[in-house]
């Protein structure tokens, strides 16, 4: 082996309780943006199934009394 070889391996000896702390570190970052967007995507596709399903259902229908304009435009009629 060559001396620069040696020389590296003995500082990742030295040095590998940071380096796997930084290591696990990394990983959990990784998994934690992973499952983040992976519950951002569930949420919107949520939120669009039920768009979609309120959008789908038959309208209520809705009786409004008209009486009084109907009179207010029979008056406008008799004036002129």
């Amino acid at each position: 082996m060559s001396q620069a070889k040696v020389d590296r391996n003995k500082e990742q000896k030295a040095n590998r309780k940071q380096i796997m702390a930084r290591e696990k570190r990394q990983h959990f970052a990784a998994v934690a943006c992973i499952w983040a967007i992976l519950i951002a995507i569930a949420g919107w596709a949520g939120y669009s199934a039920y768009g979609i399903y309120q959008n789908n259902q038959p309208i209520e229908k809705i009786y409004v009394d008209l009486d009084a304009i109907d009179e207010y435009t029979a008056t406008l009629n008799e004036i002129e």
